[in-house]
């Protein structure tokens, strides 16, 4: 739970307690209110979960309806167990429905984010595209890029080495995978290496230099499509550098 956003683990806090409060407000009503509408309140409860939260909230609170249903609005009362088949039937659809929207809950904001980020990518590769095209100086669209780069992974700080490669530090590839010596370093599990990172600038088959990026400690790592856009911007660089020349900094 530590790994996951603030907002999915007051998600996750919110499958385990909202269910059961709105199961106990329905208790006056029990008498009443058919099992199918019971259900159905608890349903919405569950969208509701999943839409502020990712998958696995959904998915809790899908299982946390179906036991509440079960505990407080089916007889025998109180009690984990259902007399009646009608209601037994009626729970099993609960557990099957809330799982079902809740996936597709969790997949609308997912989307939804997905689409934000998106756009915001293209403006910064458009950005970018532009300023090498209206330059003759590449160390401008170096600065621009290296900016580019620190608010889109979020980094402490960055900056670029031309010239020869020096030493092995973790290495940012095409594929947006890091790799730490031969080996792929799992971003997503384990968070970035705490050392700088280097993203290679080429141009034309070139080496021109690289960016090292400087992982802001404790921070969330940038998902996959964030480096691959990464990627991109620095392959924007090089090829700067590979139509107007590198001009070395001393």
């Amino acid at each position: 739970m530590s790994g996951f956003p603030l907002r999915d683990r007051a998600a996750v806090a919110a499958a385990l307690v909202c269910p059961p409060a709105v199961a106990g407000l329905l208790v006056p009503f029990r008498t009443d209110l058919t099992s199918t509408n019971a259900a159905l309140v608890l349903v919405v409860v569950v969208v509701a979960v999943a839409a502020i939260g990712n998958r696995v909230a959904g998915a809790l609170a899908a299982l946390s309806a179906a036991v509440w249903f079960d505990f407080f609005l089916t007889a025998p009362y109180e009690r984990f167990t259902i007399g009646n088949r009608d209601d037994i039937q009626t729970a099993v659809l609960l557990l099957a429905v809330g799982l079902v929207v809740s996936q597709l809950a969790a997949r609308a904001r997912r989307l939804r984010v997905v689409a934000i980020t998106d756009a915001g990518h293209l403006a910064a590769i458009h950005d970018t595209a532009q300023l090498a095209r209206s330059t003759t100086s590449p160390d401008a669209v170096v600065d621009h890029v290296r900016d580019e780069l620190t608010r889109l992974l979020g980094l402490k700080g960055c900056r670029f080495e031309y010239g020869t490669l020096l030493g092995h530090p973790p290495r940012l590839e095409q594929d947006g995978d890091v790799v730490v010596g031969r080996r792929t370093w799992d971003v997503e599990r384990r968070g970035w290496p705490q050392e700088e990172i280097e993203l290679r600038a080429t141009g034309n088959g070139h080496y021109y230099g690289r960016f090292m990026l400087a992982p802001t400690p404790g921070a969330t790592p940038a998902p996959l499509q964030a480096r691959l856009v990464a990627v991109t911007l620095a392959d924007q660089a090089g090829a700067a550098m590979a139509t107007t020349g590198p001009k070395e900094r001393g």
